[in-house]
């Protein structure tokens, strides 16, 4: 499959939100997939809260496959959300995304990146694993699931 990543911030959101959708309905095994009008706030929240925030999306053809939505806290790049279409997981669809970050993110000022993760979720953590993300300091309950989650850094350099 040939994917391409692309800043998708501004003419992307809706793709990101259902893809936001099907991933973590999918992650967490429910039968119920979030609508849009409930999906997309979750990637605008992201991308509005400043003008450094941005949408890197993976597309195959014109058919976004997944996406990485990122915003600034301080001089790191925060990645909020990682999400693949899980029609296409296993496809290297998040190793595109991954392996497009650093560059990105250097262009754009950034000195590091930094992610939380379920650590159940060992999918994600073998993929930021094997894209070099380092686990730092120990698991802490997620503010709203109380689900224990890892923090991951990645150095950027220029």
């Amino acid at each position: 499959m040939d994917v391409r990543v692309i800043d998708g911030t501004r003419t992307h959101v809706d793709d990101a939100a259902r893809i936001w959708a099907e991933a973590t309905a999918a992650r967490d095994r429910d039968p119920e997939v979030a609508s849009p009008e409930l999906a997309r706030p979750i990637i605008r929240g992201v991308l509005d809260r400043s003008p450094r925030s941005l949408l890197l999306v993976a597309v195959a053809g014109e058919e976004a496959l997944g996406f990485a939505a990122v915003e600034p806290v301080g001089s790191a790049a925060e990645v909020r959300y990682v999400g693949v279409r899980p029609s296409a997981w296993g496809a290297g669809v998040g190793a595109a995304l991954l392996r497009s970050l650093p560059s990105e993110l250097t262009a754009r000022g950034f000195t590091r990146a930094q992610l939380k993760v379920y650590v159940d979720n060992h999918r994600a953590v073998r993929l930021y694993e094997a894209g070099g993300w380092r686990a730092s300091g120990a698991p802490s309950p997620h503010p709203r699931t109380g689900k224990p989650e890892q923090q991951y850094r990645l150095p950027l350099t220029a």
